[in-house]
């Protein structure tokens, strides 16, 4: 049976606590199985035969009546996760130099061309941002609450939803669910 990763936007941020065991129940209450979270911050794994994109929609629309709130919902497969934590978006030395830190930003489709434009706008000596395929990659210099760029701007920038993690999430989640085999890219 498939496996897939979910990321969820809006879980244990701005007062809102989900327990992992409730977060686990909740989706098991969807018939899902071999549920599992990783850190305290939205990552379900979990198998289900069904696709990607109708299991965003049930899930996000479970948690909404079950929470009372919008929780977005971004699932990828283990080889989208392996092709995430393996590309290459800045030179090796920018992004292990002291205090630099990398954050994905997992959309729920590719940007527009215009995101790009928006996007180069907000770079400076500090930030920087590459898109590939549905995720953005951001680059930030310094801690990301000194940053200049503000999620808010960063989110209008990219003009599609998203949740952001850092790259240190993606590569464990890469390392502890590897890809069977090689699917290429996934958004159905």
């Amino acid at each position: 049976m498939p496996l897939h990763i979910a990321f969820l936007r809006a879980i244990n941020v701005g007062g809102r606590v989900v327990k992992m065991d409730q977060l686990r129940a909740l989706f098991e209450g969807l018939g899902l199985s071999k549920v599992e979270t990783f850190i305290a911050s939205g990552n379900v794994i979990f198998e289900s035969p069904a696709k990607a994109k109708a299991l965003e929609t049930k899930i996000a629309g479970h948690l909404r009546e079950s929470l009372g709130y919008e929780v977005g919902v971004f699932i990828r497969s283990p080889a989208e996760i392996a092709a995430v934590a393996g590309h290459q978006p800045f030179p090796v030395a920018d992004l292990e130099a002291d205090g630099h830190s990398l954050y994905i930003s997992f959309l729920s489709s590719a940007p527009a061309a215009e995101a790009a434009e928006r996007l180069r706008a907000l770079r400076t000596d500090l930030d920087d941002f590459h898109i590939h395929g549905c995720e953005v990659y951001w680059l930030c210099r310094t801690r990301i609450s000194e940053s200049a760029v503000s999620m808010a701007k960063f989110e209008r920038a990219v003009g599609v939803p998203g949740t952001m993690r850092n790259v240190t999430t993606v590569k464990k989640l890469a390392a502890k669910y590897p890809a069977a085999a090689p699917r290429g890219k996934r958004r159905d």
